[in-house]
């Protein structure tokens, strides 16, 4: 029996979701409930849940609902289901595989016998490093992050040019960890300079009309009427 990765099984899951017309999401949402389960248990062969557990992970919020789509997922062979009809036990769940370490996707799913070989956290955990680069590869990408700001190009430009010549370092000293984090720092600092230029002006032109209300002349003719 080949050995479970499970990066391979959702992807090879996902897929078997895409063509399967019998499905809706409250069928896919109750699945990965499922596996957030089978994953928090380390993969094992069998594993007992807990229904009101499951209906609160997968936001269904109707036992009929909840007992109809745990059914027809075993009637579609992505699980097998045991109820037990006991409160104090729990249902039995075996999950079943739909990709193995040699890439194959199998549409007809075997029951597991192996572990996954990378445990969830950890691959939430690339994820996130992924996400959280200390700089970016070009001027393009920082272009399209303040675009997805409403921040113009210039501005975009602006901020890859600085750090890009200061070695991607906060004041020169301390190394960027996320320089989109970084960049989201440059446009509030920029909307706050903005807000303070506008009120300064605003105040300038404010002294302004006030010194030309209280301006006067020498030889004011005082015979014209007020």
């Amino acid at each position: 029996m080949p050995t479970i990765n499970y990066i391979r099984h959702l992807n090879a899951v996902f897929l078997q979701f895409s063509k399967d017309g019998k499905l809706n999401p409250t069928h896919i949402s109750l699945y990965m409930a499922f596996f957030q389960l089978w994953n928090h248990n380390r993969f094992p062969v069998k594993f007992h849940v807990n229904r009101e557990e499951v209906m609160n992970l997968s936001k269904i919020g109707s036992k009929s609902t909840y007992h109809r789509c745990v059914k027809e997922l075993d009637n579609y062979k992505y699980l097998i289901y045991k109820p037990s009809h006991n409160p104090f036990k729990g249902s039995q769940i075996k999950m079943l595989i739909f990709g193995t370490t040699s890439g194959q996707a199998l549409d007809l799913a075997i029951p597991n016998q192996g572990q996954a070989l990378v445990p969830l956290y950890k691959h939430n955990k690339q994820i996130e490093n992924i996400n959280k680069l200390d700089q970016p590869k070009n001027q393009k990408i920082v272009i399209a992050f303040f675009k997805s700001q409403n921040w113009p190009e210039n501005e975009a430009k602006k901020f890859f040019n600085h750090y890009q010549g200061i070695g991607w370092k906060v004041g020169g000293k301390t190394k960027i960890v996320n320089w989109q984090a970084t960049a989201q720092n440059w446009i509030l600092k920029s909307e706050e300079i903005k807000t303070n230029n506008q009120q300064s002006q605003n105040k300038d032109n404010l002294n302004s009309r006030e010194s030309g209300n209280l301006h006067t002349v020498k030889n004011k003719n005082y015979n014209q009427p007020l």
